[in-house]
């Protein structure tokens, strides 16, 4: 399987953000006051994107009551596929990203009594349609699905691309392939998650799947405009949007992580409340002086650096904006819609 992405140079920056981060990460799970609370917070995070971005009508609250074993008055059907993903996910450690055999067993835990083709690659044609009933992409023709994902687990295994980069494409390519009935999305997510963790194990914790639906319509968007041009896939645009995601991950654990920190130090938690407009506030000053400080918008805004830093990542996590160039010298963008 030859390449399908075009290389582009700005991706190394975002990977050098990443990295940075990555060891902010370690230092604030060092300092958090329970990493397994923490751990399992995120991980809940992640099973209840995966699963709403497909529709599924449970609260976060339900979701983390599901996974705690806890009664839950709701969907049947929404309830399995929670407990289903949560399985999923808790065999991480136990997958290998390059086994056909080991897609294959996730897939059955993620479908379990859902479909009646769980564990097995679809013998039917598929095709995802937007809410009008537009067809938006057809999946590779079933008879060819198995040849298909062993060449791009193969391609997965032998390709030098650097793992934030491969794990992208990877996703991409099982959402453009649709090797399933159903369930292709929450298994695309869970993999790439797999060859993150595989080459970094602070990804197993990372709550990716959240950042995507906190961007739902920008994750279709750069999935669409990754499909078929001219008879060829590029899915730069995808690896674009996931590097980003990724990113937007790691200052979302960093938070989560820090209101553990204070708890423990404090044992009064953190009270923000709800500053009705603050973020409004802050866009307008972000749009009229880009290379404003935190300290400044604190002051501007008659509260805290915390308070500032905390709705800065939110709207970071919301797509809404992100910083261009060096902590010191550089300076923050409003992202398009």
């Amino acid at each position: 399987m030859n390449d399908f992405f075009t290389q582009n140079p700005a991706w190394y920056e975002k990977i050098g953000r990443i990295y940075a981060l990555l060891e902010r990460v370690k230092i604030s799970e060092e300092q958090s006051a329970d990493i397994l609370h923490l751990r399992k917070a995120s991980r809940i995070l992640s099973i209840g994107s995966t699963t709403a971005i497909e529709g599924n009508r449970l609260s976060p609250s339900q979701v983390r009551d599901v996974i705690n074993g806890k009664p839950v008055l709701g969907p049947p059907k929404d309830i399995k596929e929670v407990q289903n993903a949560f399985a999923a996910y808790e065999l991480i450690p136990q997958l290998n990203p390059y086994f056909i055999d080991d897609f294959l067993t996730a897939h059955s835990h993620i479908t379990s009594e859902l479909i009646s083709e769980a564990g097995q690659f679809r013998t039917v044609s598929v095709f995802v349609v937007n809410g009008k009933g537009d067809i938006l992409h057809s999946g590779a023709d079933y008879e060819k699905v198995p040849n298909l994902l062993s060449e791009l687990f193969e391609w997965g295994k032998g390709n030098d691309a650097h793992p934030l980069i491969k794990s992208s494409a990877m996703h991409f390519m099982i959402e453009h392939i649709h090797p399933f009935r159903d369930g292709n999305g929450r298994i695309g997510r869970l993999w790439q998650t797999l060859v993150l963790t595989k080459w970094n194990a602070l990804f197993e914790w990372m709550p990716v799947e959240t950042i995507i639906y906190n961007n739902q319509a920008k994750y279709y968007e750069a999935l669409q405009h990754s499909h078929n041009k001219g008879g060829k896939v590029d899915c730069t645009p995808f690896i674009d949007f996931m590097l980003d995601v990724l990113e937007n991950t790691m200052y979302k654990y960093i938070d989560t992580a820090s209101t553990t920190t204070i708890e423990k130090t404090d044992n009064v938690g953190i009270n923000v409340g709800t500053n009705v407009g603050i973020k409004d506030k802050i866009l307008e000053y972000i749009a009229n002086y880009p290379q404003i400080t935190i300290p400044q918008l604190a002051q501007f805004l008659n509260v805290n650096d915390r308070t500032i830093e905390r709705y800065m990542k939110e709207l970071r996590e919301e797509g809404k904006i992100k910083r261009e160039g060096s902590k010191k010298s550089g300076q923050w963008k409003i992202r398009e819609n």
